[in-house]
């Protein structure tokens, strides 16, 4: 289930797919930031305090990710039962219409 955060963005949002398209701008920031720490940390010589605060970093990143990916998912799924919707009352309209021109 989205945040309540999320949720009210969401409702205040005209169009759907643009909340998809800003999460899936972040996950991919989120991914990028991710590769920066995974170089940094085989790359560089690092001491034991920095490696371990960037080793927080990627999976504070880690998580970030999980949970856009999975409140994508649920704005996918309620997308897709959405156009479904709207093409079931698209074809219910055209059959009335048919049925009172007749």
């Amino acid at each position: 289930m989205p945040s309540k955060a999320m949720t009210l963005t969401y409702q205040d949002s005209a169009l759907p797919i643009v909340w998809i398209d800003g999460l899936e701008e972040k996950l991919a920031r989120c991914r990028q930031s991710m590769e920066e720490v995974d170089l940094k940390l085989r790359r560089e010589k690092l001491s034991p305090e920095g490696r371990k605060s960037l080793e927080r970093e990627r999976n504070l990143l880690m998580t970030k990710a999980d949970n856009y990916e999975k409140e994508l998912s649920v704005l996918r799924k309620e997308n897709r039962k959405n156009a479904a919707l709207a093409v079931a009352m698209a074809l219910l309209i055209a059959l009335i219409y048919a049925c009172w021109t007749m």
